[in-house]
This record gives structure tokens, sequence and C-alpha cells, in this order.
């Protein structure tokens, strides 16, 4: 298999603004200065998608979804009806790149916290187009499978059985991306970021990665992935890790009944 790394572009990332390092000045955030923001492809209310100004990455076309004019906003605090607004605004412009033949990929991904891997506190999301790289080559579909929370035919949620990295992941699969699908979706999504701060694990997480998967048949899974100290495993060996089967149980029932106490407080 070919492991050809991407390559990170060290001297474009030299003036790239950070809200987490110290050693960084102190600037005006500059997703909150909207009337500056230049090389924008659409705008629907507060949510703007644009040319990321740090392309940091060789052979790529990186981009950069603004969710809210908030600067701490995040899924786990917009209401019900801006989280479906944001997800079907993103959707779609994930799907109008993915549509692009210049791409040989295209991903989606969302980095919240100091220890996710992202740069800025603003809430946002990336959506980069590939030109010679397929960056799925190693997931695998049992990736978005494990141990069912919920389903109705068209939104199947799990707690994965086969991580990517491990340990908890959660599995967020919309399987027909009609509109009252990806609204469904959405709202397990949002349930699940405040879940993942919130409860799991005793609420020990402040960062996590939330990423966005074509499936095979046509759908889309959404993975949240809760960011520490990755396990030597993994870095090592790209081995991943999860947790005993009856661990998977009881977070899938607990995760269940959330989001049965989220519906009863909307």
């Amino acid at each position: 298999m070919d492991n050809d790394p991407i390559v990170f572009q060290f001297a474009v990332a030299q003036g790239k603004p950070h809200s987490y390092r110290k050693d960084k000045p102190k600037t005006v955030c500059p997703f909150c200065d909207t009337e500056n923001l230049v090389d924008v492809y659409r705008q629907e209310g507060e949510m703007i998608w644009l040319k990321n100004k740090f392309p940091t990455l060789r052979d790529t076309l990186q981009t950069v979804l603004i969710e809210s004019h908030d600067h701490y906003g995040d899924i786990s605090n917009y209401s019900k009806e801006e989280n479906r607004k944001l997800l079907t605004f993103a959707l779609d412009c994930f799907q109008q790149m993915r549509q692009d033949q210049r791409f040989e990929s295209v991903c989606w991904y969302k980095n919240y916290g100091p220890q996710s891997g992202g740069s800025l506190i603003h809430p946002h999301m990336q959506i980069v187009g590939f030109d010679h790289e397929n960056c799925y080559k190693y997931i695998h579909e049992n990736n978005f499978e494990g141990v069912r929370v919920f389903t109705d035919g068209q939104v199947e949620v799990n707690i994965a059985d086969h991580p990517v990295q491990g340990y908890t992941e959660i599995n967020l699969n919309v399987l027909q991306l009609n509109q009252s699908a990806i609204d469904l979706w959405a709202d397990w999504i949002r349930a699940g970021a405040k879940y993942m701060l919130n409860v799991m694990h005793h609420g020990r997480f402040n960062s996590y990665n939330l990423f966005f998967y074509p499936r095979a048949d046509g759908g889309i899974c959404a993975k949240y992935i809760a960011r520490f100290f990755a396990p030597p495993y993994f870095v090592g060996y790209k081995l991943s890790q999860v947790n005993d089967e009856d661990n998977l149980a009881e977070e899938a029932e607990n995760f269940r009944n959330f989001f049965t106490k989220e519906l009863d407080g909307d």
C-alpha cells in the first residue's frame, strides 16, 4: 500500500494565527473579522465557506467553513435549528467539492479544543481536496460499524467496535440523504458533542475531532474521536485499540439514554 505522506509546507504555517500557543501574539480573530474575509465561495447567514488563507498542505485545495459569528460557539451549544442548518450547509459544500474532477478525494472534518490539532478557537470546519491522494486509503467499512445505539432505516448510530484510533469512537451514519434524515442525523451529532465533552469518561475530555466519511452505500458516516495523548500502539504501528465488549455495550446504553433526555429537554 502506498504510504507516501502528505507534505506540510512549514514556511506557509509561520504566519498562521493560533489561539492556543502562548508564544503567539494576541491578534484579532480572523474569523470574527468577517468584513475583511476574501476568497469567499458561499455564505448563508452566519455560515461562510471560503478558501483557507494558509494552505499548509502541498497538492491540495484547503477550504474553511466558518460556522457562526459566536467566537465560542460549538456543535455542543448551538440550538437544534442552528445545528441542522449548519450540517445541511456543510454537507452541501462537501458534496459540491466532491463533484470537482480535479480532486482524487475530498475530506471534511472539524477540530475542537486545545488537543484537537486545530489552531483557532472560533468554530469552523475544514473541507480539503487532494489532487493526488486517496485520503480514505486506511479507512474500512467496518470502521463505521459497532454496538448499536439507534436505527430507524435512515440514521444509524453505534459505538465503534473497529475504531480508527480508539478507544471509544461514536459513529453517526446517515443512510439516506433526504432532509428529514439529515435533520435527525444533525440532532444525533449535536447530542454526540455534548455527550463526549460532558458525560463520556466523566467529562475528562476537552477536545474532539469530528470526521465525515462517504459510505459505499451513498450515505455519510460522522465519527467522533475524543482527543488525548494517542496510544503508542497507534503512533508506532497504526494499531487501534478498543475497549472490551461490556464497556462498549454500557457506553451505547448511556448514549441512548442521554439522547432521549436531550429530546425531552429541547
